[in-house]
């Protein structure tokens, strides 16, 4: 296919994908680290292929869509932030990288814009060649020919699981004129989770910025928590913080839980009122570049915890900080949750609520009413990262180069073994952490945790 294209008063031009993130004012992707990262992939494949989808727009309602987000391994590879294409690789062989594009005609150019040529794609992407995503089962046949393995995403890509079968069996009956079907297909997401996990130098200062602007968000909303104000006002307020310093948004759904509504773990209504009394718990993060910070910081809505809240406060803080000094080459997300959890059941321990020694309360899970989800995941380019939790059975060892969260918390329930003063209560107090060779590395610092900071902050806005 030629990479030559109309002009948009013709009756066709390469719709190609845009080597800018979706707000292109504020961010773009590092190609340099993009190609890197294909030629370090393209060492794994081998004799191998892949392929790779951006996904499209999913619906909203009726004919409206939701803001596309390209998928991650996707992006990670090629820096492009446009939905609708393909990406295939296949080392060693001509072209050994190409993007199969959608074609732009002139009501898409009236509507959102005109599009980089084909050409224009191909050099500052640096991939070999460019191809209408509308040939893509008429090319992929020639393009897989004499490739054994290929890895593609199973169970999430109907168009490339339909081209690559398409593509096998059209082959298959080529035998007699030697062509040569692909015989086995991997799944392409764990090939791509042990590069995302060590995160390279433009990963790591895209994950940095993320993580500071989150951070930011967080003071900002600590400054505009007063009582009286919807749970609705301060998640906006602090969206708005994310997008004021250039992310393109939250990096996943925002939790703005007062009162009770923190012991729902996952509580994203946002339609409650702040009451004076009460903590405010905000888990969220910024999304830079794709990459995505994750806090939660927890503060009293009135500007002071009252002595039981400071109490179960300090007890989640220091298990927190137990954790991220567990943080370290050769440890495990296993063993930073059990550093965690000592603390946490000394701590319940102290408050009435488990009868039971540190040892026991863990060995019989005496702590779940209080504390019922882990302690951490990785971090990257998806809020819950790609990357294998276990090795050969095994919790997978840290090692420098992985991030990650450290999020213990407490959540009272309303019952009679609860001390009154703490019935209802919701504390969580998440960092992101980088492992390094030496001391692991709190990217998140800027997001105030202590007591003292958080007296003074809470309500100054």
């Amino acid at each position: 296919m030629t990479s030559r294209t109309r002009d948009p008063k013709g009756s066709q031009c390469l719709r190609s994908y845009s080597w800018l993130v979706p707000e292109p004012s504020v961010a773009a992707p590092d190609l340099a680290a993009c190609a890197a990262r294909r030629s370090r992939l393209s060492a794994r494949l081998g004799d191998a292929a892949l392929l790779l989808s951006a996904g499209e727009p999913p619906t909203r309602s009726g004919d409206t869509r939701y803001r596309f987000r390209p998928d991650s391994n996707f992006y990670y590879l090629a820096g492009a932030a446009e939905p609708g294409g393909v990406l295939l690789l296949r080392p060693g062989r001509a072209p050994a990288s190409a993007l199969f594009l959608p074609v732009q005609d002139e009501r898409d150019v009236l509507y959102h814009g005109r599009r980089p040529s084909a050409d224009e794609a191909r050099e500052q992407l640096g991939v070999d060649a460019v191809f209408p995503i509308a040939q893509l089962e008429l090319e992929l046949p020639r393009l897989l020919d004499g490739i054994d393995e290929v890895y593609l995403p199973f169970s999430t890509c109907p168009v490339i699981e339909r081209a690559a079968f398409a593509a096998i069996e059209r082959l298959r009956a080529g035998d007699r004129r030697g062509e040569v079907a692909p015989t086995c297909l991997r799944d392409a997401r764990a090939l791509l989770a042990e590069d995302r996990l060590v995160k390279d130098a433009a990963a790591m200062t895209a994950l940095r910025r993320a993580v500071d602007i989150s951070a930011a968000g967080h003071v900002a909303a600590m400054r505009a928590t007063r009582p009286g104000r919807l749970e609705l006002e301060i998640e906006a307020l602090l969206e708005h913080e994310f997008r004021r310093r250039g992310a393109s948004g939250p990096g996943y759904e925002t939790i703005v839980a007062a009162g009770i509504n923190a012991n729902t773990l996952h509580y994203t209504a946002a339609r409650g009122a702040l009451a004076a009394g009460d903590l405010l718990l905000v888990d969220a993060g910024a999304e830079w570049e794709l990459f995505t910070g994750d806090i939660t910081r927890t503060f009293p809505i009135g500007g002071r915890f009252t002595p039981a809240q400071r109490d179960a406060y300090e007890i989640a803080l220091a298990a927190n900080e137990a954790g991220i000094a567990a943080t370290v080459v050769g440890s495990s997300l296993d063993a930073i949750h059990e550093a965690c959890l000592r603390v946490l059941c000394d701590g319940l321990r102290t408050l009435g609520l488990v009868q039971a020694g540190v040892d026991e309360a863990i060995e019989e899970e005496l702590y779940k009413p209080y504390y019922p989800h882990k302690t951490s995941h990785w971090l990257g380019a998806d809020v819950h990262d790609v990357g294998r939790y276990t090795v050969q059975g095994r919790a997978q060892p840290l090692r420098a180069g992985f991030v990650l969260t450290v999020e213990p918390g407490l959540y009272f329930p309303v019952t009679e073994e609860v001390p009154a003063e703490l019935r209802g209560v919701g504390i969580r107090i998440e960092d992101d952490v980088l492992v390094t060779a030496g001391a692991p590395e709190v990217l998140s610092a800027g997001a105030p945790k202590r007591v003292a900071e958080l007296e003074a902050l809470v309500g100054q806005g």
